[in-house]
């Protein structure tokens, strides 16, 4: 990156948004993984390297976050970009649904690896929550009924 990438082909998408309150450029790069990678044996299929740079401004102060990706195909810069929001869109709803869910974002716990360990529960919880077809209700409103019928708890559990 030092020498924008002037030693090695690379493939660059660009976007610029401004929603909720901030401005978002984002560059995306994907180079092919050099021959010569270190350890490069430890990842199957190892074809590209991908780097995504979000610089963010918000009431005037700007924050970057860079981010490395390891791919197995040698795409576009687009569908790197692509790859890359779908990922994170997915991160993000389902810590949406957890804090909908579960008022994640509430708890208090930080005591030894307590955090970790309900972080773990609530995300098993969701997904048997969501697993469970028969209520056609929301899956906050399954919680509920699981708390409240132990019947319907069973089926949550155990698929019957």
């Amino acid at each position: 990156m030092e020498d924008d990438f002037a030693r090695c082909p690379v493939r660059r998408f660009e976007t610029k948004e401004n929603a909720h309150g901030r401005e978002d450029f984002r560059s995306y790069l994907i180079c092919r993984a050099p021959e010569d990678l270190p350890d490069a044996h430890r990842w199957k299929n190892l074809k590209a390297i991908g780097i995504a740079i979000i610089n963010t401004v918000r009431d005037g102060k700007q924050c970057i976050g860079i981010r490395y990706y390891i791919l197995s195909r040698y795409v576009s810069g687009h569908r790197f970009a692509e790859a890359v929001r779908s990922h994170w869109g997915i991160e993000n709803n389902l810590h949406w649904q957890l804090d909908v869910t579960f008022s994640e974002d509430q708890s208090r716990l930080r005591k030894g690896h307590t955090d970790m360990n309900f972080s773990i529960l609530r995300r098993t919880a969701l997904s048997l929550l969501k697993n469970e077809s028969t209520a056609k209700v929301g899956i906050k409103n399954k919680r509920l009924n699981a708390a409240w019928d132990e019947t319907y708890l069973a089926k949550v559990l155990f698929g019957k």
